[in-house]
């Protein structure tokens, strides 16, 4: 049977429910949303004389599910437009719509006798060949279809998505013993190219694994934390990037799981594991109880009441800050920022394993609690295998990808020594699982086999021995390219690498990923090697961010120094190499991913293709350093956005002109590809991919795909310029916005330099120019700026601190 995912039905419009069905369109499913209806009017239904039969209280519940998810923040949808595939309905009224959904997804109250109710109905409904799944954390997945048709149990599994499901990579795919190994097979390719997800296979055991591992372990830590006297900007101070885990560290998550979610998780589980007793005991701790239950009996839930461990305070000049609770007065105690030498000595350190090393040998507060976190999360891990999992492999997938975590515990096992850290750990009394003692004996000294860093094999218990980690053929990484001795050029800023099959890859490796003369050097380089040996270019690397714009230390330093010979050839030269890109005979796909700001979208909109990461954060935002585009951005943003309407005749230029000053002097940032698509910076030819780890993979086989038919770059192209009398009008607009208060003078200096490079200055009247005009406008008008002090105020505001100043 071929299997297909067009039509969605996703049962359960709470906060899961709804970001589930807006992920699922952001893939371009089509998806009904379905919830209970309403047992009996609000009281502003009743003063509308509305009904419990009006449809618009009969869809209610679902409908303000849809709307809550359509204002959370950060946004579930890629942009507001893909909320027009989600349609929503009730569970008596629009049952139906099951029969034609080929994906139903129950996302309701965890009730195995609830659930299984609605089962029953789906199964009575669904076509042969539709698949359910369960989005359930902690009731074992087969016993909700257990005695339903032979047919249903065949096409049921369980999904656990992780929230936020846009940003979370985790899906947890758990087949039951009657799942085809063809559903299994075809929801977790699905999973993977067209939701974007880090796909891992569990077993039907207690909370899968993610969840699992966390509940173990946070139980632990809590009662250890209380016994110890850590405070809680303490523990978030150590247990966040320091350790490889994110800013929410250890109180800030529970704040956003939801105290009450994790009492209710704490409730089910226990029970659930009574052979479990390196969790169990901390589950059952009383004081982890106790500071548990008081909470949510105070109703301080975490961040959905603003008020858990962290309490929103609001000072007396309006100033929001987050007080914390003081675990032994049960007060909120005003914000702190601890202070430990063992992290004053990693701070610098970009190695995870190297920081580790540092924090678990140093003896104060922070490597005291690093030590015991870490040696008890080894332990912990190594004794759940083989009953969540047969490997150590799902367990590091899982805690990465759901917890956003730089390793799993494996892999930070690894970096550690395992042999050194497993003595240790015995010493400090948290003994490894035997099955690890008996992989050390036999020689084996790494839970992964390595080749160049890469893992190539994960140790099998049960086996006594490595198994092959299977990926992708076509998967591209950088690291293994240039193991491989595909380097063909390197300076201190990118790298110019064969990626096989005639493509070359320009890859940047500066701190962000900001501009500079090693980039661009290596950027001529790469198209000048192109174009004698390779098929087509790309541009692109594998770090968080592709670019965020220009080294701005330099700018400024060159215009404190009135170097303005040096900065305008600079400027310049950027300029020519993008427009060598543009207009470049062979194929050049930029793919960019996380923040692409600035000169970074300058790059973008220079690209004959994009193949985009879904999450692209990119913008131009030169505004916030008190200058303009200068690399080609509002030259190409004129060509996107003016040029079009403006061959049409009697068409008015100013409502395109008052949108790209709006755009670019707000410096508005996309917050998905689609929306930067939106924003005119990706065009409707460009592609966006939903699985980052695939990005340099497509972006290669967009390369020859274009190659093969016969690419030709585009024909040179004029900008409209509307001239003086446009620039005279937007001139008093922004003075209007100075005059009351909406900008400052120095604001006012941008934006008039801003309009003059967008309405193509002096021009008498209105007429089409070269886009050479438009550039040396821009490169104009970023000089001139540049020579402000008030500009250079700006810019070292950037480096020094990270925020805009509004001078």
């Amino acid at each position: 049977m071929k299997y297909r995912i067009n039509k969605a039905v996703v049962i359960g419009a709470g906060t899961m429910g709804g970001a589930i069905a807006a992920h699922l369109a952001n893939a371009g499913v089509k998806v009904t949303l379905l919830d209970i209806v309403p047992r009996e009017l609000t009281p502003k239904e009743e003063q509308a004389g509305l009904t419990l039969d009006d449809p618009v209280v009969r869809n209610r519940i679902v409908q303000e599910g849809l709307d809550r998810t359509l204002k959370s923040r950060p946004a579930s949808f890629f942009s507001k437009d893909f909320a027009s595939l989600v349609s929503v309905g009730n569970l008596e009224d629009d049952f139906a719509v099951i029969a034609d959904a080929d994906w139903v997804i129950e996302v309701i109250i965890e009730n195995l006798g609830i659930k299984r109710q609605l089962m029953e109905r789906i199964d009575a409904v669904r076509s042969p060949f539709s698949i359910v799944s369960t989005n359930t954390s902690g009731i074992p997945v087969a016993s909700i279809a257990e005695g339903f048709s032979e047919s249903f149990r065949q096409h049921f599994l369980g999904t656990h998505f992780f929230n936020p499901p846009r940003y979370l990579k985790l899906l947890e795919v758990i087949p039951t013993p009657d799942t085809l190994p063809e559903v299994m097979e075809f929801i977790s390719e699905f999973g993977e190219l067209r939701l974007g997800k880090g796909i891992v296979p569990a077993k039907d055991t207690p909370n899968f694994i993610a969840n699992r591992l966390f509940a173990g372990s946070a139980a632990f830590a809590i009662d250890y934390i209380i016994r110890n006297e850590y405070s809680i900007p303490e523990v978030d101070a150590i247990t966040g990037p320091p350790i490889g885990n994110p800013k929410t560290a250890t109180f800030r998550l529970f704040d956003l799981i939801g105290l009450d979610v994790w009492q209710h998780v704490g409730r089910n589980l226990v029970p659930a594991i009574p052979h479990d007793e390196l969790a169990s005991r901390y589950m059952k701790s009383e004081l982890v109880l106790n500071l548990i239950d008081t909470m949510v009996e105070n109703g301080w839930l975490g961040n959905k009441t603003k008020q858990g461990f962290y309490k929103q305070v609001r000072t007396e000049d309006g100033k929001k800050e987050f007080w914390s609770l003081n675990l032994q007065t049960m007060e909120y105690d005003e914000p702190s920022k601890p202070r430990f030498e063992s992290i004053g000595k990693v701070k610098d350190e970009q190695d995870l394993g190297e920081r580790l090393k540092t924090l678990i040998t140093t003896e104060d507060r922070a490597g005291q609690l690093v030590r015991v976190l870490t040696f008890q999360s080894l332990a912990y891990a190594s004794e759940r295998i083989p009953e969540i999992a047969d490997t150590p492999k799902p367990i590091d997938d899982a805690m990465r990808w759901g917890f956003g975590r730089q390793a799993g515990p494996f892999e930070t096992w690894d970096m550690l020594g395992v042999a050194g850290t497993a003595r240790a750990m015995k010493d400090d009394g948290f003994p490894p699982a035997p099955w690890v003692e008996k992989m050390l004996s036999s020689g084996k000294e790494t839970f992964y086999q390595y080749e160049d860093e890469i893992q190539v094999g994960v140790y099998n218990p049960s086996k006594g021995d490595y198994e092959l980690i299977e990926r992708p053929v076509s998967l591209v990484v950088l690291k293994e390219q240039k193991a491989a001795g595909k380097v063909i050029k390197k300076n201190p800023g990118a790298s110019l690498i064969d990626i096989g099959d005639g493509v070359a890859c320009v890859e940047f490796h500066t701190k962000m990923n900001t501009l500079d003369v090693d980039i661009f050097n290596m950027l001529q380089e790469g198209l000048d090697r192109t174009g004698q040996d390779f098929e087509g270019l790309v541009i692109g690397n594998e770090a968080d961010n592709f670019s965020v714009g220009a080294n701005l230390f330099l700018v400024v330093m060159a215009a404190q120094n009135k170097d303005w010979e040096q900065l305008d050839g600079v400027v310049k030269n950027m300029q020519d190499i993008l427009m060598q890109m543009r207009y470049f005979p062979k194929p050049v796909v930029v793919a960019p991913l996380g923040l692409a700001l600035g000169g970074g979208a300058e790059l973008i909109m220079s690209a004959s293709r994009v193949v985009a990461s879904a999450e692209l954060y990119t913008g131009l935002v030169e505004i916030g350093a008190g200058v303009i585009p200068a690399g080609s951005g509002t030259k190409e943003m004129l060509r996107r956005i003016l040029n079009p309407p403006m061959r049409t005749d009697d068409v008015q230029p100013l409502p395109f002109l008052q949108r790209l000053f709006q755009q670019i002097g707000l410096a508005k940032v996309a917050t998905s590809a689609e929306e930067a698509r939106d924003l005119g910076i990706l065009s409707p030819c460009d592609r966006v991919v939903m699985n980052r780890d695939l990005l340099l993979a497509e972006a290669k086989k967009e390369v020859l795909h274009m190659a093969s038919n016969g690419y030709k770059p585009p024909l040179p192209e004029k900008i409209y310029a509307v001239g003086r009398d446009a620039l005279s009008a937007m001139k008093v607009g922004v003075y209007m916005m100075q005059q009351g208060g909406y900008i400052t003078e120095h604001e006012l200096v941008i934006a008039g330099k801003l309009a003059h490079v967008l309405t193509g200055g002096n021009i008498s009247q209105p007429t089409w120019v070269d886009e050479q005009y438009i550039l040396d406008l821009e490169r104009e008008a970023f000089l001139s700026l540049c020579g402000e002090g008030k500009t250079q105020q700006r810019m070292w505001s950037l480096l020094q601190t990270g925020k805009v100043l509004r001078n």
